[in-house]
């Protein structure tokens, strides 16, 4: 391993020791990372032997490039601009007082709290299977936390429990995560594919029995929270174009999802922009907002824009250029690597279980800290070599089951910390905003057996279904 991928590798460990010790500043703690990295790649560009001669030198013969051009590049502006777009047509749709009336909806249907928490997790991955995670939480939390300001209860657990909810559904379908997209790119599937592969039940159906098996984990958690839920009246709402604009965001989103990104199009395919979602989400959101121009509600308008969460933006966009970094550095191409070799020697049912056990656990762990889109990618590249070198062709299993572990684990192991995804720093974000800072600890006390849940069953099933 290279000087600058051993200094990157301490550099991200530190980083996300601060994030997870000190909540409040993880933003600063992200961004000064990120700076880091990008001091290093000027470094590298202008005075290379300043550390010793072979300090930015990488594995394989080249060296380590990252100028700032290339850190802004490595952020995903398609998610930062669903964020503020959405959290801003949120800000309208909580203004109109419907999320209060899903939540009078909600309590005339349940019979105590953690039914309802249930109900709103498991909805929230529905969604998801079909709009990326982030805005599912973005859309739902607000009814969560409504219902809890008028039982009076605690909204962390359920904001939570729907975070983890939306990243689990998101391997269920060809279009519920860029992981997906990228999957099918390299196992050559389709929409069907994740219902039904080669006569077998597909991802969907593995997913859905890790959702119902969490299902039962989030009651168990929620098993003391039996206050009874007492219905009087319906919150009157008078305005619906909010909801309107909130509905429209969804259905855009559902549609544009079945075009493919330009990274996973099939030669002469037409695909989308990069930021498609993004541009959906802002422009919605700027729909709601020239509409109260019209109306003169000025107040509301700057309520709107002050509603948006520049703290889990900024956060979100120091992870995405420390990710990029190690990314350069050649840190998440060493993982893959040391991966791979698990399956240089032997070969037969009982190495490719081992082989298989490693890419679905490593990649839980590996997803809990990095982003889970650069290291599935490089690992659906060498899958087919991992997969001849331990004889599955002449063992008569499909290559499929280590694609589908890799999804399995790479997907839901963001679940394990509260900066492992994406949804995960949304939700947190607007706890956040709401007054609850949420320790690492307790992210994890729900993340963590829910994530085990969720695995174990998918990482059972795959091996039953395809081994």
């Amino acid at each position: 391993m290279s000087v600058i991928t051993i200094t990157a590798l301490v550099i991200f460990a530190v980083t996300y020791v601060l994030m997870m010790a000190f909540q409040k500043i993880r933003p600063y703690v992200a961004l000064g990372s990120a700076l880091i990295f990008v001091i290093l790649g000027v470094i590298a560009a202008i005075k290379p032997d300043l550390f010793g001669q072979n300090f930015f030198s990488l594995q394989d013969g080249s060296s380590y490039s990252y100028g700032i051009v290339e850190a802004l590049k490595e952020i995903d502006w398609n998610v930062i601009m669903m964020i503020a777009g959405t959290m801003g047509t949120v800000y309208l749709f909580i203004e109109s007082k419907m999320p209060q009336l899903m939540s009078d909806v909600l309590i005339s249907k349940m019979h105590n709290v953690k039914w309802v928490i249930v109900a709103l997790s498991l909805f929230a991955g529905i969604v998801s299977a079909f709009v990326d995670n982030v805005a599912t939480v973005l859309m739902i939390a607000p009814v969560a936390l409504a219902l809890c300001k008028k039982l009076n209860i605690s909204p962390v657990p359920s904001i939570i429990c729907i975070a983890v909810s939306s990243n689990l559904q998101g391997a269920a379908t060809l279009v519920g995560d860029t992981t997906s997209i990228l999957l099918a790119k390299a196992a050559n599937l389709d929409f069907s594919s994740f219902f039904v592969d080669e006569g077998k039940p597909g991802m969907f159906w593995v997913v859905e029995a890790g959702a119902l098996v969490s299902a039962f984990i989030i009651y168990f958690m929620l098993r003391k929270e039996n206050k009874k839920i007492e219905f009087n009246s319906r919150t009157v709402v008078e305005d619906k174009f909010p909801t309107f604009l909130l509905v429209g965001t969804v259905a855009a989103l559902i549609a544009v999802s079945f075009i493919p990104y330009k990274s996973t199009a099939k030669d002469g395919q037409f695909y989308k922009p990069e930021i498609t979602n993004g541009i959906i989400c802002v422009t919605f959101f700027l729909i709601g907002v020239i509409r109260e121009l019209f109306r003169k509600r000025f107040t509301v308008i700057k309520n709107a824009f002050k509603e948006i969460d520049y703290y889990t933006i900024a956060l979100l966009a120091g992870l995405f250029i420390v990710i990029g970094g190690i990314k350069k550095a050649g840190v998440i191409e060493v993982i893959g690597k040391t991966i791979a070799k698990v399956g240089d020697s032997g070969q037969g049912a009982g190495k490719i279980f081992i082989v298989y056990t490693v890419i679905v656990w490593v990649s839980v762990l590996l997803s809990a800290f990095i982003d889970n889109i650069p290291y599935t990618a490089t690992m659906l590249a060498k899958i087919p070599t991992i997969a001849g070198q331990i004889g599955m062709a002449s063992a008569g299993i499909s290559p499929k089951l280590l694609y589908y572990g890799l999804l399995c684990g790479a997907t839901l192991g963001g679940n394990l910390t509260p900066i492992g995804a994406s949804a995960n720093i949304a939700g947190i974000g607007i706890l956040r905003k709401e007054g609850y800072e949420v320790k690492t600890t307790t992210f994890m006390k729900y993340g963590v057996p829910f994530t085990l849940a969720a695995v174990i069953t998918g990482y059972v099933l795959l091996w039953i279904i395809w081994a």
